[in-house]
């Protein structure tokens, strides 16, 4: 009998190809079987297929497998992994040519569907009609869009992912596979080309319908150039990524303009009230994807106040502690530094605006130390020793605050 051969491959593979270092190396064993691996130390930690981890590396290690359609979904497969299954049975059960691709032991490259040269011309192309059984492969493919926005989609793919979209293959996903590969791609070199691939083939009318209503609604011209509000979308998202933005603060710029998709169209091309009619859908879009808790929380903050920050410039003491508090930036200042970037990334995804100055972030940083700078505990024994209570004694401590901002912001 052969002995067992194990080969680099996928992600590891593809990358060390494009010239990126540092990549997770995953690795499959051809002619091995569940009491072969034990036998070396590995540990086992697949629920529904052979997996192991390496008993140094801790790199994962799969039995070569291939695996059949049971039910709809993203859980309907049966896998199938003993030493009979080859390598390119393996590989060919893979989503993208680009990841279908191993290295052998003496460094020879495998490549039996042309993921190499798809790499080459920046082709992203099935691997087989098996493409069509797992739509999370819709996600990845869009993921993968984002990573190299550079590459584009095979005309049979597109073609493919759109009948899966029609097939109701999308609506089979579950929340917690959505927001891993959202979060991914949003987290890309440029995370509009996900949102374009992903509306190009319809899934992004299923998955996030809120987002795809924006498509096509205009906005002021002189506000914004680029005029259509989801194109907007797209290149506020761009610039959260070029400014190096952590996930809150880009799932806050998907969100922050959702309530234009609600405008009626007369009303056009204002969106008066838009921020509150926000907040309602980005809630539903965040309890059907099981949004993590600190990005939805951020994203309703930049949903609600982003209009007011960018109007203030123009703001007194007053309204800019109002501004502040319904942040709720004097408790949580760090998250406040996100809700700014958020604004400006708004404020610069506008055509020919890209490198624009936003002072709004400066003034309020401002005005937050000043406001913080006041020492409440004294000003709390103060206003008790006034007969203050309750309200009066925070009126009595907002009145000290107010005057922190005004004397800060005197030139």
């Amino acid at each position: 009998m052969t002995p067992p051969c194990t080969y680099l491959v996928g992600g590891a593979v593809r990358d060390a190809l494009l010239g990126i270092s540092d990549s997770d190396r995953d690795w499959v064993v051809v002619g091995g079987s569940v009491e072969h691996m034990l036998a070396q130390g590995f540990e086992p930690v697949g629920k529904d297929f052979p997996v192991f981890l390496h008993p140094v590396t801790k790199e994962e290690h799969a039995l070569a497998r291939t695996e059949r359609k049971t039910a709809p979904g993203y859980h309907g497969f049966v896998f199938h992994a003993d030493a009979s299954v080859s390598l390119e049975e393996d590989l060919r059960r893979r989503d993208l040519t680009i990841n279908a691709m191993a290295r052998a032991p003496n460094g020879e490259l495998i490549d039996p569907f042309g993921g190499q040269q798809d790499l080459r011309d920046g082709v992203l192309r099935h691997v087989s009609e098996a493409f069509a059984e797992d739509p999370v492969r819709i996600l990845r493919l869009a993921r993968f869009a984002a990573r190299f926005p550079q590459f584009r989609v095979a005309p049979e793919t597109q073609a493919l992912m759109q009948a899966m979209v029609t097939a109701g293959e999308v609506d089979a996903l579950v929340a917690e596979r959505v927001w891993q590969e959202l979060a991914r791609g949003l987290m890309a070199d440029q995370p509009s080309r996900m949102l374009q691939v992903l509306r190009e083939c319809g899934a992004l009318a299923v998955l996030l319908p809120e987002l795809d209503a924006l498509f096509g609604v205009p906005q002021p011209p002189e506000h914004h150039p680029e005029v259509d509000t989801g194109v907007h979308v797209l290149m506020v998202l761009d610039q959260a990524a070029r400014l190096h933005a952590p996930l809150d603060v880009r799932f806050a710029c998907l969100c922050h303009d959702l309530g234009k998709g609600t405008t009626p169209t007369e009303l056009w091309p204002r969106h008066l009230g838009h921020e509150s009619r926000s907040l309602p859908l980005l809630r539903q879009l965040s309890e059907r994807w099981r949004v993590p808790a600190a990005c939805k929380e951020l994203a309703l903050v930049v949903a609600a106040e982003h209009g007011h920050i960018h109007q203030s410039l123009g703001f007194g003491a007053a309204a800019s502690l109002r501004l502040l508090q319904r942040c709720d930036a004097l408790r949580r200042p760090e998250r406040f530094e996100h809700v700014l970037l958020a604004c400006e990334c708004d404020a610069r995804g506008r055509t020919g605006l890209e490198d624009r100055d936003y002072p709004q972030s400066q003034r309020l940083r401002e005005a937050l130390r000043a406001a913080l700078s006041v020492d409440t505990a004294a000003l709390a024994q103060e206003a008790h020793s006034l007969g203050l209570k309750g309200a009066g004694v925070a009126q009595h401590i907002d009145a000290a605050r107010e005057a922190a901002i005004a004397r800060q912001s005197q030139p």
